[in-house]
Parts: structure tokens; C-alpha cells; sequence
């Protein structure tokens, strides 16, 4: 997604299921549920690392499940286009810095995430 394009707020209410689905089951930690959000072949960009694949994007929420302990709030919801969003989350925790603002980049694609790509 290009940050050049206009984007719409929205109410997080009218986000995708998929998206609620994957932001509520990472709250307490269902990695299956979460998993079930994703396309077979989603590519996921985090701390600058690319996973590509159900296998890779498993392996990413494991290691971030245990690696950091912390409390997500969402701030906003953003839409870009019909298949296009962007959720920025308020993290606290046990993470170098204690809190940051995170985007979270979806792009969707026959109805689940295809690509997600989270940065401050």
C-alpha cells in the first residue's frame, strides 16, 4: 500500500471479519484462529522481515506470542480502498521502548488476508 493514497476512517466496527478475526485471536493468543485469517500464500512484514506462506506466518506469530509480553489498544481504523485497510494499534509492554504506535497494512483477497505489513 502506498501512503500516498487517500484513506477513509472508519469505525473499527466495520472492519473485515478476517481482520477482527486475526486482531481478536492475537488478544489472547489463538494461533490457529489467527491463522485461519490468512490466505495459503500471505506474505507478513514485521521488524523488517518478510514471511511468506502459512508455515512462515505460524512460525512469526509463535515467536512474537513468546518473545514480548504486551497490551494492544486500537487507536484507529483506516480504509484505502474495498480491499485495502489500516489499523493502528497502541502497544505496551516488555519490548525495547515499552510502547509504540504500530500500523497494521492488510490487504485482502477473496475475503481473507493476503499480505499484512506492520511498522511504526
Amino acid at each position: 500500500m502506498n501512503d500516498r493514497q487517500q484513506t477513509e476512517a472508519i469505525d473499527p466496527a466495520e472492519l473485515p471479519e478476517a481482520i477482527t478475526r486475526y486482531l481478536d485471536a492475537r488478544q489472547v493468543k489463538d494461533t490457529p484462529r489467527a491463522l485461519s485469517a490468512f490466505a495459503a500464500d500471505a506474505v507478513v512484514i514485521d521488524e523488517g522481515k518478510t514471511y511468506t506462506g502459512a508455515k512462515a506466518t505460524e512460525n512469526w506469530m509463535t515467536e512474537v506470542a513468546t518473545k514480548y509480553t504486551y497490551t494492544v489498544e486500537l487507536i484507529s481504523a483506516d480504509r484505502t480502498d474495498l480491499s485495502c485497510y489500516v489499523v493502528t494499534n497502541h502497544l505496551e509492554g516488555d519490548f525495547p521502548g515499552g510502547e509504540v504506535d504500530l500500523r497494521f497494512q492488510f490487504t485482502l483477497e477473496g475475503g481473507l488476508i493476503k499480505n499484512l505489513t506492520i511498522e511504526p
